[in-house]
């Protein structure tokens, strides 16, 4: 019965002074190249999710310590005889590779957090339905670009839109999280802020998708929106600031990316599948509260609150 997988792993990894997973899974092709320690299953060994079922891993982990054990003593030795067997074979201290498995854990984790980071570096181009009133029930463009700076995530994020107005231009902090990627923007010489919550990103990235919230910018009325949002990147550079803008009434977003570079198969089926994405919230695709709405709540409250003594 294998135990402990997960700790054992951290145990190797401190051992050759492995920081990555592929670093973890290199070692292992180095003693069998066509080993069936798996790097994608290795992320739920890691974790302690699951474990290797095939023998074979083991044999080829026994390989990778020099072990004079058989592979079924790997998965099946309890902790501390796997620790301190490691740490005899190859003459380190027990209590000091313990220390040594928790730093690389830490640097494991950071490692990953920048590897991921670096990969949403890139210009986008992005869909979403209009929040303005005189174009209810349209799509707008506006372009994306993610740079890196320093620090474990350390992204910015630059997010332009060319409106009858002139060009709007938000930036600010990219945050990765595990359970989604978060973007806070705010207006260049302005005071818009847009926010946007969007699905954790995932290899190779061709792709972020989520909600854009902020208020409509062409209007009569402040009006807090939501809408979802499309952000597809581009194998070139970001389109020069003057792209971007409201698509015409039935305009195609396939027919738009494919000016980028971007040409799909099946544009009508995608067409329909975008839209269909982009049109499920609100009105139109814009999730906003009517001022009036706001209004006769706040009209109660106000009087409420006037009438009380000071």
């Amino acid at each position: 019965m294998a135990q402990h997988i997960a700790q054992k792993l951290r145990l190797t990894s401190a051992v050759l002074g492995t920081v990555s997973r592929k670093d973890l899974a290199a070692a292992f092709r180095a003693v069998n190249p066509k080993t069936a320690f798996d790097l994608g299953r290795a992320d739920k060994w890691l974790q302690g999710r699951a474990h290797p079922r095939e023998l074979s891993v083991y044999d080829d982990w026994a390989k990778v310590l020099r072990l004079d054990q058989p592979g079924a003593w790997i998965a099946e030795s309890d902790l501390s005889s796997f620790t301190a067997e490691i740490s005899a074979r190859h003459g380190i201290d027990s209590a000091d590779l313990e220390r040594r498995a928790v730093a690389q854990v830490e640097a494991s984790s950071a490692h990953d957090d920048r590897g991921l980071s670096i990969a949403l570096v890139g210009s986008y181009a992005c869909y979403s339905r209009a929040w303005s009133p005189y174009y209810r029930g349209q799509l707008i463009k506006g372009s994306l670009a993610i740079e890196a700076g320093p620090g474990v995530h350390g992204l910015t994020a630059t997010y332009r839109e060319a409106l009858p107005t002139g060009q709007l231009a938000l930036a600010g902090p990219v945050t990765p999280a595990k359970r989604g990627l978060y973007l806070h923007l705010k207006e260049t010489g302005g005071d818009a802020q847009f926010f946007f919550s969007l699905f954790p990103q995932s290899q190779p990235g061709s792709v972020l998708g989520g909600y854009m919230c902020g208020t409509a910018i062409i209007g009569p009325e402040a009006q807090p929106s939501l809408t979802r949002i499309l952000i597809i990147r581009l194998r070139h550079a970001a389109p020069d600031a003057s792209w971007g803008g409201y698509l015409l009434p039935g305009g195609s977003i396939a027919a738009d990316l494919a000016g980028l570079g971007i040409a799909i198969e099946h544009p009508e089926t995608v067409d329909r599948q975008l839209g269909q994405f982009l049109a499920v919230d609100g009105d139109g695709g814009a999730n906003q509260i009517p001022p009036a709405e706001f209004r006769a709540i706040l009209d109660v409250f106000d009087r409420h609150w006037l009438r009380q003594p000071a």
